[in-house]
């Protein structure tokens, strides 16, 4: 059984490279604005949680999106998962920042999936 593959064309992989690029350059933008908006006051985060919050964001970011884009929907739950491991003693301490700011992010980052696929539909 052999698998039909064909090459993208020149506007869809534009639109998944705009996509690689608007994402994580955004995401940190939307989740501030949002938490700050439910916390109703500008977040305060030290720095280290702020650096680190940071890396993983970006890495989700993209790893979201491929995932979205080879239809890998049931692996999202896994950067989820692993992401809740790892930080739970963040977690502890400021549920606000780790927890609502995952889900901002990945709330974000599969809207973001969802209109890249969308788009994509539209050349094929």
């Amino acid at each position: 059984m052999t698998m039909a593959f064909t090459l993208p064309g020149i506007p869809e992989v534009l639109i998944i490279l705009a996509a690689y690029l608007l994402l994580p350059l955004t995401s940190g933008s939307v989740v501030y604005t949002v938490l700050s908006a439910i916390s109703k006051k500008p977040l305060e985060i030290e720095k280290g949680a702020r650096d680190t919050g940071f890396i993983i964001g970006k890495c989700e970011n993209l790893l979201i999106l491929t995932l979205m884009l080879l239809d890998a929907y049931t692996a999202l739950a896994i950067i989820f998962t692993g992401k809740t491991i790892v930080r739970r003693e963040d977690m502890s301490r400021n549920s606000l920042y780790y927890l609502a700011g995952t889900m901002v992010n990945v709330t974000y980052s599969v809207v973001v999936g969802a209109g890249v696929k969308a788009l994509l539909a539209l050349f094929s």
